[in-house]
């Protein structure tokens, strides 16, 4: 069965002001919780880590060594 980027989550990378597609897909996976982020909902990432969240609050907790 073929997939297409709608069925995967993409590869980013993220940078200051955005992030750069390298691999297309609808989402991304939340570094915090797991959970699915649509691309368009994407707000919240970390460009020293690499890595996407789900909200501010799973941003702050994540980085902060808390959650």
């Amino acid at each position: 069965m073929l997939m297409n980027s709608a069925d995967r989550p993409a590869m980013l990378f993220y940078q200051a002001n955005g992030f750069r597609v390298l691999s297309p897909g609808n989402h991304v996976i939340c570094a915090a919780s797991g959970e699915s982020i649509p691309l368009e909902a994407l707000r919240y990432w970390s460009v020293e880590r690499q890595e996407a969240y789900a909200s501010a609050d799973l941003a702050t907790r994540h980085l902060l060594g808390r959650g």
